[in-house]
């Protein structure tokens, strides 16, 4: 352990090593000496140098003297504040430590170990503390605490070790540590997660020694140094990843000094180390709120928490909320490339690729070497369709970070989309290879071995697929496996020679139906891809009575619009916290998932004026449909949603404008064929008439003009689970799920999507016409069989 002698002792050969001109400071120029020397194996660029220069300056303005610049007071804060490693840098530096130079300075361990000598240059340091705005330590009686904890966690840790404890396990983590360190553990421990076997008895040792120091810290003489006793404690717990102690510690420093923003900063990022993201959140916000009261004495601060705050939304799927800190961090610090990446990887995250783009090359520009980086550019230049140049950049985060899982992963499923099925299967060997247990690049690697006609080796990578997880989708790609190999097989005894195509795509006039119950094709098209929609976003979880709940129990407040129309307009941000509620089952990377579709398809043109507000009346009313409940109970709520807005509130009716933009909305978001052409002519619309809830289901259900289409979606929400057996489709050789449609006069089966496409085997590719009839699950199709066959034995002739 470097004791508080030494350490000091150590910066002050560092400092005098690049004080060339013994002018007592540290200028630009040797500053930037002193940096790139520490980190030989890094190469910064000039616009890195000076940003870390810019920042290094700034934040400790009170130790600039003058054209001299950083004194040895103020590097010796640096180290202090956890900017660098001492040990690390002075080993880096070759220099030599004689320990007899401060045998009268350092401080022996503790009244656990021996009595303490206190000597002037420590005197002297700890004034220096005592008058800093950082986080130091003010008072010497708490260097003892530190000391005496220093001992019992190595000890703790040297009797884990024996047993075969702690464990070290490669931390999952998408971003570095950036200049916002205070999330993860320190520098030295960023490579690796510690678990501490907190069940044992040495545990329960060290928590009963710990709580004696905490006794010590509470007893101190005035409560400023009690506070300064719990944090120190939180601090170096923190720093050996004793996540849980170290939150109890700055608690106890919140109680103490509740208006200070360090303790709520640390607990925050405690409580995120733990998994508790909301909790985590709420402390950071408890951190804002002190920072913004206390003037510029926290401003060093801020950027750090708005960063940390929007992780910590992150984390609990919230990435528009997220985007707004991330953005407040920027602004206010500029060269903050970690915040910039962070925000980039968010407007990635909710589907504003354009955005994320900027923000993640403004990025990379700061930091060329940050492979996070390049991975969420390259993801998103391949959302835009820039393929060849994800690809390079893709590959260049790679280069930077040869077992980058993202990158590697993300650029597997590239070359699949791109057809290149040999390299995606290649990319997902190499994520194996770092994350062996990754059932999902083991999947992709099936389906790509497949698409690249190696059948054996992707049913054996389909079988290891299966062995990490059980899911139903897995048995059903060996399923289709083998009926593909069947096919094969009976080509084969058939000595056929030209390989016919899989399918034939059949004009729609040639699709007819039998029975007023069989969806026409063009209807399913369009149905399936709504339920697609309300599958990944979830809605169906919602409960429209939940949707009425909202509206009555949280109103808005009234707006005005730039042509004075008044609305209840939210900021997305806020909406998407209304959403949260409504979704509160929802796991928070399925939240996120839903909120970038709803984005993407719903508030991309609710907000056609990119003002980032939207009429939540009228969303309301869009949504209304894709949620749980009976379908009139749908259809009653939305009427309401547009009856909640201010130009119909009070009364009984709707506007016949609002009705009319409403439906058009509906088909511009939901329709794809419907486009936007039609939307352009909602703005004119006049109609000052009303509309009764009858009239408005008789405009609703028009198939041409309204949303009729919802009778279909609801169809396909009662019977997306049905399996038919052993049925399988005939064109595409999976299980049938959902509906199935019987060819009436050939007999062959096709599940829902291959009839939504108009696909055919090609051996009935003569036929003039084709008749679907559709059964909704086996049962049914069983008693169309019967009654069918009972028809027959009628009409045979009675024997005389």
């Amino acid at each position: 352990m470097t004791t508080r002698g030494s350490r000091s002792e150590k910066v002050k050969r560092i400092f005098q090593q690049f004080d060339g001109n013994r002018d007592g400071g540290l200028n630009r120029q040797e500053m930037s000496a002193l940096v790139v020397a520490v980190n030989p194996r890094v190469k910064f660029s000039d616009e890195q140098i000076s940003a870390i220069l810019d920042e290094v300056f700034r934040t400790y303005a009170e130790f600039i003297d003058g054209d001299r610049g950083l004194t040895y007071d103020g590097l010796l804060r640096t180290y202090d504040d956890g900017a660098g490693d001492v040990d690390r840098d002075f080993d880096a530096l070759g220099l030599e430590f004689n320990a007899d130079d401060t045998k009268g300075s350092e401080a022996s361990s503790s009244s656990i170990a021996d009595e303490r000598v206190v000597e002037a240059q420590k005197q002297q340091r700890t004034a220096a503390w005592a008058v800093s705005p950082n986080h130091g330590i003010v008072f010497d009686e708490t260097w003892k605490l530190v000391d005496d904890l220093e001992i019992l966690v190595k000890r703790l840790k040297s009797k884990q070790e024996r047993d075969g404890k702690p464990k070290a396990d490669n931390l999952d983590a998408f971003s570095d540590a950036g200049w916002s360190r205070e999330l993860g553990p320190s520098s030295d421990l960023s490579d690796k997660r510690v678990f501490w076997e907190e069940s044992s008895h040495d545990y329960t040792v060290f928590v009963k020694e710990l709580g004696v120091l905490r006794s010590k810290a509470d007893g101190a003489r005035s409560k400023e140094e009690a506070f300064d006793g719990h944090m120190a404690i939180g601090k170096v717990l923190y720093e050996h990843q004793l996540f849980k102690e170290a939150l109890v510690s700055f608690k106890r420093a919140c109680e103490l000094q509740p208006i200070d923003v360090r303790p709520h900063f640390k607990a925050g990022n405690c409580l995120y180390a733990l998994g508790k993201c909301k909790e985590s959140k709420d402390e950071f916000l408890l951190a804002l709120e002190a920072a913004e009261s206390g003037g510029n004495q926290w401003a060093y601060l801020l950027p750090q928490i708005y960063v940390n705050l929007g992780i910590s939304l992150e984390g609990e799927g919230m990435v528009l909320s997220a985007c707004e800190y991330y953005r407040e961090a920027a602004i206010l610090c500029p060269r903050h490339y970690r915040a910039l990446k962070l925000l980039g990887s968010a407007l990635f995250g909710v589907g504003e690729y354009r955005a994320a783009v900027k923000a993640l090359e403004e990025a990379i520009y700061l930091k060329p070497d940050y492979a996070d980086a390049h991975c969420d550019l390259a993801s998103s230049l391949h959302a835009m369709g820039e393929d060849e140049r994800a690809i390079e950049v893709f590959q260049r985060a790679i280069d930077l970070k040869p077992g980058h899982v993202d990158a590697l992963y993300n650029l597997g499923g590239l070359y699949m989309d791109l057809g290149r099925f040999q390299r995606a299967s290649e990319m997902y060997t190499r994520v194996l290879a770092v994350w062996p247990n990754h059932w999902r690049a083991q999947l992709n690697k099936a389906v790509s071995l497949l698409g690249a006609g190696e059948t054996e080796e992707a049913k054996r990578a389909l079988k290891e697929a299966l062995k990490m997880t059980n899911r139903v989708e897995l048995h059903d790609a060996i399923s289709h496996l083998k009926q593909l190999q069947k096919k094969k097989k009976v080509k084969n005894n058939g000595n056929s020679v030209n390989e016919e195509a899989p399918f034939i795509i059949v004009e729609p006039s040639k699709f007819k139906t039998v029975g007023e119950k069989t969806t026409l094709r063009p209807d399913l098209a369009t149905a399936l891809q709504i339920r697609a929609f309300q599958r990944v976003t979830r809605l169906v979880k919602c409960d429209v009575e939940a949707l009425s709940k909202e509206m009555r129990d949280n109103d808005v407040p009234v707006s005005y619009s730039g042509n004075g129309a008044p609305t209840k307009s939210i900021r997305k941000p806020n909406l998407e916290e209304i959403l949260r509620r409504l979704l509160n089952v929802l796991k928070p990377e399925t939240f996120q998932g839903a909120i970038k579709a709803i984005n993407e398809r719903i508030l991309s043109v609710l907000d056609d004026s990119g003002s980032g507000r939207v009429d939540l009346g009228m969303f309301y009313a869009v949504i209304a449909p894709l949620c749980g409940g009976h379908p009139e109970k749908r259809k009653r709520v939305a009427f309401d949603a547009l009856l909640w807005r201010p130009g119909n509130e009070g009364s009984s009716q709707i506007t016949k404008a609002d009705a009319v933009k409403y439906m058009k909305l509906l088909r511009a978001i939901y329709i794809p064929s419907q486009g936007m052409s039609e939307m352009l002519e909602v703005h004119g619309e006049t109609d000052t008439s009303t509309v009764t809830f009858n009239q408005f289901l008789v405009m609703y259900d028009d198939s041409e003009w309204g949303f009729g289409i919802m009778s279909t979606v609801v169809k396909l929400e009662t019977r997306d689970r049905n399996r038919h057996g052993n049925q399988v489709c005939s064109v595409c050789r999976y299980p049938i799920i959902g509906s199935r449609f019987k060819e009436v006069k050939t007999g062959f089966s096709l599940c829902n999507q291959c009839y939504s496409e108009g696909k055919v085997p090609p051996a009935f590719k003569q036929q003039e016409e084709y008749k679907f009839r559709e059964y909704g699950s086996e049962v049914e199709a069983m008693k169309a069989k019967c009654v069918c066959f009972s028809k027959q034995s009628h009409k045979k002739p009675i024997a005389t």
